[in-house]
C-alpha cells in the first residue's frame, strides 16, 4: 500500500498544486496582487542558506511553492487510501495544507498568524488553498478508487454508523 499512496500522493500533489498556481495567476492579474515571496523565504531560513534583502527569492519560492504542494499530496493520498474519500475528507485536507504553511512560516520567524493579516490577504490565501485541497483530493480520491474501498469504508459498510460493539476488520483484510 505504501508505494502506492507514495506515489498517487506525487501524483495527487503536482496536479493541485499546478491548478492552484494557474487559479493564483488568474487573480493575481485581475486584482493586481504581487507575487507572494514568503515560500522562498522560508526554504531560505529552513536551508540555512544566507538572505540577500532586496532580492526575491524566485526560485527557492517555485522550490518551496511546488515542493509543498507535491509532498502533502501524500498527506490526502494516504487519507484516500484509508478510505477517507470525498469533499469532506478534502475540506480536512485542505486544514492540513493551511495549517502546514503557518507552522512553517511562523516557526521561521517570515510569516506572521494568520489572525493578523487584513481580512482580504486571509480571503485570498483560504481560497486558493482550498483549491488545492480540493484538486488534490479529486485526484487521490480517483486514484484510491481503483484499487477498491478502503479498511474504514469496509469496515463502515460492517454495519453502518458508528458503534462500539462492532470489532474492527480482521488483520489481513487491511490493505
Amino acid at each position: 500500500m505504501w508505494r502506492r499512496v507514495i506515489w498517487q500522493g506525487l501524483v495527487s500533489g503536482a496536479i493541485g498544486v499546478s491548478v492552484m498556481t494557474v487559479g493564483e495567476k488568474v487573480e493575481q492579474r485581475l486584482t493586481g496582487r504581487p507575487d507572494s515571496h514568503v515560500p522562498g523565504r522560508v526554504l531560505e531560513r529552513l536551508a540555512g542558506l544566507p538572505e540577500r534583502p532586496g532580492r526575491q527569492p524566485r526560485a527557492m519560492n517555485l522550490a518551496m511553492h511546488y515542493g509543498q504542494g507535491i509532498v502533502l499530496g501524500v498527506v490526502r493520498s494516504l487519507m484516500a487510501q484509508v478510505g477517507l474519500r470525498g469533499p469532506l475528507a478534502s475540506a480536512k485536507f485542505t486544514v492540513v495544507r493551511l495549517t502546514n504553511d503557518q507552522i512553517l512560516e511562523n516557526a521561521t520567524g517570515v510569516g506572521a498568524p494568520p489572525q493578523t493579516w487584513p481580512r482580504a490577504e486571509l480571503v485570498v490565501d483560504v481560497l486558493h488553498k482550498g483549491v488545492y485541497g480540493f484538486v488534490t483530493g479529486l485526484v487521490a480520491d480517483a486514484l484510491a478508487a481503483r484499487n477498491g474501498p478502503g479498511p474504514g469504508q469496509r469496515h463502515a459498510a460492517m454495519v453502518p454508523g458508528r458503534h462500539a460493539d462492532v470489532g474492527p476488520l480482521p488483520r489481513d483484510d487491511r490493505a
